[in-house]
């Protein structure tokens, strides 16, 4: 039986167009945080800082990429040696099956043990607490950073913002004066 000969076959000879890579996501590739949690600062005086991995599962960590993450409620919590985040809710992964996360689960914080116990220590201190303040990526693996932090009262919150209205109208003072002298 004869062959086909109808089928064209593409010439090798000519060189084919560099197919240019898809550019990565901004969240996986580590230049925009994952989840933010903007409300920490108005609520707590955040004193100090720390960055810790957490113990994900798989669909928890596409979740996270797609930016299904939310920190508002979340605290740390030392207990045994171990540091744990509490309440920070991962939203099921969309391709997801029945074997789907548990969106609020307890997660565990990889720390160095010494940290851990630093960590204990400042937080026995009345007033004191664990909040996480961002999720974010580092070299492939989802990092969150702790603050410590004191509570506010209402009357600091005032404060603060009493402060952050002063600055605001100093700068717009300064601009407006520079665009006057700039005409």
């Amino acid at each position: 039986m004869p062959r086909q000969s109808s089928h064209v076959i593409a010439n090798s000879d000519r060189p084919s167009a560099p197919k240019t890579p898809r550019p990565r996501d901004p969240v996986a590739s580590g230049e925009r945080d994952a989840a933010q949690n903007r409300a920490a600062s108005h609520h707590y005086f955040l004193l100090e800082k720390y960055e810790a991995g957490i113990a994900l599962r798989g669909t928890e960590v596409k979740s996270i990429r797609e930016g299904k993450a939310n920190l508002k409620d979340a605290y740390g919590l030392i207990k045994d040696g171990e540091a744990f985040l509490l309440n920070v809710h991962i939203g099921p992964y969309s391709h997801g099956n029945i074997a789907n996360h548990d969106e609020t689960r307890t997660r565990k914080l990889l720390m160095h043990r010494e940290e851990v116990r630093k960590l204990f220590s400042k937080t026995q201190v009345k007033g004191h607490t664990l909040i996480p303040t961002r999720l974010y990526f580092r070299n492939g693996r989802v990092k969150c950073e702790l603050a410590l932090a004191k509570g506010k009262q209402d009357w600091d919150k005032r404060e603060t913002e009493k402060r952050r209205e002063a600055d605001r109208e100093a700068r717009a003072a300064v601009n407006a004066s520079k665009h006057r002298r700039g005409k």
